[in-house]
């Protein structure tokens, strides 16, 4: 993995905050920066990734105007954990 250095321009208080806790946690004001950086970027890769799910969802279901309802959804999931036998299928989507 190669590296690349960034400046980032933080005031003065979070500078203080993020002292204190490298302090605290044993780890560098960089590692945490880094770390900080990496899991937000993860976590908005994975909103935007939901997001363009449930578009694409929504544009299938305009589409075919095939779908389940959240009582058929609720009937399903309440037979979670009753056992093989008691487990109900998935419900079939329908118009």
């Amino acid at each position: 993995m190669t590296s690349t250095a960034v400046a980032v321009k933080i005031d003065n208080e979070i500078k203080k905050r993020l002292k204190n806790l490298a302090e605290t946690k044993q780890r560098s004001a960089h590692w945490l920066m880094r770390e900080a950086i990496t899991q937000y970027v993860e976590r908005e890769e994975k909103r935007e990734s939901f997001r363009k799910d449930a578009i694409r969802a929504w544009e299938e279901y305009q589409d075919t105007g095939l779908h389940v309802t959240g009582a058929e959804v609720q009937d399903w999931l309440d037979t979670w954990g009753t056992g093989t036998d008691n487990e109900k299928d998935v419900p079939p989507c329908h118009q």
